[in-house]
């Protein structure tokens, strides 16, 4: 008598992308705050699968990632649009999910995201986000931006999406060195408007992001070097791609 063959392995609901150059020293948390949300995960934590984008790093992050049990996806175009999209292109989940390597997640991330989806209301959401460090320079510029955050209904965190509304779109912009994020939210906004859907905020489940910029910056650098920057954009813009190059890119 022939055994059964094994039942095939169910495909994930979720993927979290995890965009990392050198994380070595902040991926860890990370995935241990995830861990502790696959646990939580009323669907089981089989349902939701890691994939890091290693955007070729130096370092231990893609060692680290796979004895982890994340699936490891090399970038090597030094971008975290590159980077994003990589993990993505290998993704299995229905729901694509996008965090920082620097950051931490809710225990209810998941279970509030599915909440958000099946409602049906959503074409795009996120977690929202806040500091794991304040001061007064952090409270400040946290006071200035979230009215805007709020006004153009955008926010950052865990940002997530179907996939097949990500693949419509694109994916995030390669050629964008920055503010990538900003520019598939738009996108994907757009593509919601049709149908009837919006961006829709996860409730209750803020991501903790790492403080690591105003660490090395000083906690009042976005009020006192942004608006300089501001105007080498308009005059400039050799000076400011070698800024944002130098700032998100050669900071660490």
């Amino acid at each position: 008598m022939n055994a059964p063959s094994p039942a095939p392995p169910i495909a994930p609901c979720f993927t979290l992308v995890i965009p990392a150059y050198n994380e070595s020293a902040w991926l860890p948390q990370l995935l241990d705050s995830v861990d502790a949300a696959r646990a939580r995960y009323r669907g089981g934590a089989g349902a939701i699968e890691v994939v890091v984008g290693n955007n070729a790093s130096t370092d231990a992050t893609a060692e680290i990632a796979t004895a982890r049990g994340c699936r490891v996806a090399f970038v090597e175009k030094r971008a975290i649009a590159a980077a994003r999209n990589g993990g993505a292109a290998i993704a299995r989940g229905e729901i694509l999910c996008f965090i920082d390597a620097d950051s931490r997640i809710h225990p209810d991330t998941f279970n509030a995201i599915d909440d958000v989806m099946r409602s049906g209301r959503a074409v795009v959401g996120s977690t929202g986000v806040h500091p794991d460090r304040w001061s007064p320079g952090i409270f400040f510029t946290w006071l200035l931006a979230v009215p805007l955050v709020w006004l153009l209904r955008m926010d950052a965190g865990v940002m997530f999406c179907r996939r097949a509304d990500f693949e419509a779109i694109g994916g995030y912009d390669e050629q964008m060195l920055y503010a990538e994020d900003i520019r598939v939210l738009v996108d994907l906004k757009r593509l919601g408007r049709a149908r009837g859907q919006k961006f829709v905020r996860a409730k209750g489940v803020l991501a903790i992001t790492s403080t690591r910029k105003y660490d090395k910056h000083g906690d009042w650098h976005y009020l006192t070097v942004m608006p300089r920057i501001g105007f080498w954009m308009l005059i400039d813009k050799n000076r400011w791609a070698h800024f944002a190059h130098k700032y998100w890119y050669e900071d660490r």
